[in-house]
């Protein structure tokens, strides 16, 4: 089949092509080549195409010269707010510029990530602000509020994504008045929205993408049916974000701030038309007597929810109480249907209750078919949850199967062609199909594309596999992962990071590393103890650093998205293999289907499971053709077990370490390197 499109994109990345005319940075490679090639044919063909693109393929660039060259609108979504500020700033002006193009670009995120200044106006007539430091901090907020022209609360430093100023300035899907707000005409994020309609590219986040499947609530439902390609960066975190939005939830703190609203409001806008008092203590009542149904939890727990009631708590109590919640909410929408037209906020109060009140009814019910149910309890609070499996059914529903339309013909098609589907990411799985991947996501007859990552990882890169650490489930497993992190941290001078499968992990071994490396000059980072973006920041700084570099103890989110290019990073520890938690209710029902469809939840699930987030997690280690480094992996697993060895195949071709004084020549080599590196920079 004829097309154009695919002679354009190859004579962009040809060696002499417009790529390499516009920045001396650009280095033809192939298999960047043959991605934006795989790319291009699906945009002009239509269709759904799975690319694993290996660290240092130049996927950004794979995917956005065929959609920008296309002509068709584009929407872009990625895993995080901060890689949505990436394409948005960087790369996509950047070769915007290169190719000339006249291109209008948009930035779309969440309601809060957004500044509302009807909610800061609120605030700052508030007298209930926690402590002087959020007081000077909205200070800041109010005097950037006049110069901003986006609301984007990004562009401001120094504000911790956890400040407790942050819900008090930005609106939800429950508290925003929509065109009844008295700042409706000067609203960031209608402005955000109309500048989305209006553009060619727009950039979004997964979340909001599933947010918007859910609940038809952030604009998308406007956007999506107008854009012909739709391509997903970092799309591995796919079927784990679109479970969180597909199914059901209700919190008790969610419904504890409805109480504290519903009060404040009644007594401010219509004080003595209704018992305000007595209708919010009726709702707040209700929803602590749920809480304490679960009884005294230590900690943070899942309770499985198979049958009538979570395990652990009796089905009639268990009902009662959700009953006693569904009849508070009745009384209250009765007191606001006798004010609904007083103002606006009491519409939309009505609206909020009126939704709670069909979630527990929800509730009430036996669980939806293919889904499963846990209940999330910490000491003072509990979350109801209701999610599908996976993805699949939504894709295919929802997304796949829909054409695009022109958004000024009322719903007409612009043309017969099918929309075009790109989901990209450095893993997604371990076979020639990316089962692991397209199962979940519904994309089983999609073109599966593997491209190879071009660095020389048995030059640059060595692994190394402690025989002689205790296996993962022994107690004295985090002292001597922390005993041997600590020893290498002071061979090489800190440029190390630790990464956990757990949090108890985590803080047992940053406890001690603290301990052993005190009065080193080598600072101990662990994740909690900073804002994220404080401890990157910190931590790439820390190889420059006069008296020692840095370590970073972490889990979770550092797993992926951290990256450190050159000596800041020389050593990357993982304690043990990252399997899913066995007892977590979702992981258990996908287990127990696999098994009544006859396969092998640990071979199919388990492992694959495993497979991506080692795969990301020594993905940090080597970010540029020129980076050296070591990966140690303190599990014996890996060498002593037959799915130790699928796991290994599955890594990077690094060099293997087989002993200790293989690795102590291995890190005395990266520490000359540094020494090199820094000496020559001097000059």
């Amino acid at each position: 089949m004829d097309n154009p499109l695919r002679d354009m994109v190859q004579e962009a990345f040809a060696p002499l092509g417009v790529l390499a005319r516009a920045t001396d940075q650009f280095q033809p490679r192939q298999g960047q080549t043959d991605m934006a090639l795989a790319v291009a044919d699906v945009v002009a063909h239509g269709g759904s195409l799975v690319v694993e693109a290996g660290t240092g393929v130049g996927k950004t660039f794979a995917y956005l010269v065929p959609a920008l060259l296309s002509g068709e609108r584009v929407l872009l979504s990625t895993a995080t707010k901060a890689l949505q500020d990436q394409l948005f700033a960087r790369d996509l002006p950047r070769l915007v510029q290169a190719l000339n193009l006249p291109v209008r670009l948009a930035l779309l995120k969440g309601r809060s990530s957004y500044l509302c200044t009807h909610r800061l106006e609120m605030a700052r007539q508030s007298s209930s602000l926690p402590d002087r430091t959020t007081v000077h901090l909205l200070a800041k907020v109010e005097t950037w509020s006049h110069a901003t022209t986006t609301g984007d609360l990004a562009e401001l430093p120094g504000l911790d994504e956890r400040s407790p100023l942050i819900p008090l300035i930005t609106s939800n899907r429950d508290n925003c008045l929509g065109s009844q707000c008295p700042k409706f005409k000067s609203c960031h994020v209608n402005a955000a929205r109309r500048e989305a309609l209006g553009a060619d590219v727009v950039v979004i986040n997964h979340h909001l993408f599933f947010a918007d499947m859910a609940v038809r609530e952030s604009g998308m439902a406007e956007l999506l049916p107008t854009v012909r390609v739709v391509i997903f960066d970092e799309a591995h975190q796919l079927n784990e974000t679109g479970v969180q939005f597909l199914g059901h939830q209700l919190g008790t703190a969610q419904l504890l701030d409805l109480t504290r609203d519903m009060l404040a409001t009644g007594l401010q806008l219509a004080r003595g038309l209704a018992d305000w008092q007595g209708v919010s203590s009726l709702l707040e009542r209700a929803t602590r007597e749920l809480r304490l149904v679960a009884g005294k939890r230590p900690g943070a727990l899942k309770l499985r929810w198979t049958g009538d009631a979570p395990e652990g708590i009796h089905p009639e109590a268990w009902s009662l109480a959700l009953q006693d919640l569904g009849a508070a909410c009745v009384q209250a929408l009765r007191a606001l249907e006798t004010v609904s037209e007083l103002a606006p906020d009491f519409v939309r109060m009505f609206e909020r209750v009126a939704d709670i009140a069909q979630q527990v009814d929800a509730f009430l019910k036996p669980c939806a078919p293919e889904a499963v149910r846990w209940v999330d309890v910490t000491a003072s609070q509990m979350r109801l949850m209701e999610a599908p499996l996976d993805i699949a059914q939504s894709v295919r529903d929802k997304l796949i199967s829909a054409k695009p339309q022109d958004a000024s013909t009322s719903g007409a098609t612009t043309d017969e062609r099918a929309r075009a589907w790109v989901f990209t990411s450095a893993t997604l799985g371990d076979d020639e199909g990316l089962t692991w991947f397209t199962e979940p996501c519904g994309l089983e007859s999609a073109k599966v594309l593997r491209v190879s990552s071009p660095f020389d990882y048995p030059n640059q890169a060595s692994v190394y596999v402690p025989r002689h650490v205790v296996r993962p489930n022994d107690p004295a497993h985090s002292a001597q992962v922390a005993q041997l992190a600590s020893d290498a941290v002071r061979r090489i001078g800190g440029r190390t990071l630790v990464l956990t499968t757990t949090l108890r992990a985590l803080r047992a071994i940053g406890e001690l590393m603290k301990q052993q490396l005190d009065g080193s000059g080598i600072e101990v980072l662990v994740q909690g103890e900073w804002p994220k973006r404080h401890l990157m920041e910190r931590f790439r700084e820390g190889a420059q650093a006069g008296e020692g570099g840095c370590v970073l103890v972490a889990s979770a989110t550092f797993w992926e998205g951290f990256d450190v290019p050159g000596d800041a990073l020389q050593l990357v520890v993982i304690d043990k293999l990252p399997f899913p938690p066995p007892n977590d209710p979702l992981v258990e029902a996908r287990s127990k289907r696999l098994e009544a469809q006859g396969r092998s939840a640990f071979n199919d699930y388990f492992v694959p499971e495993a497979v991506v987030a080692l795969k990301q997690g020594a993905g940090r280690l080597i970010r540029r053709e020129t980076d050296q480094g070591l990966l140690v992996l303190c599990d014996n697993r890996l060498v002593t077990t037959g799915y130790g060895k699928r796991l290994m195949a599955a890594m990077p071709p690094m060099r293997r370490l087989e002993s200790e004084a293989d690795l102590a020549q291995a890190l005395e080599a990266l520490k000359l390197a540094a020494l090199t590196t820094a000496s020559t920079t001097a000059f």
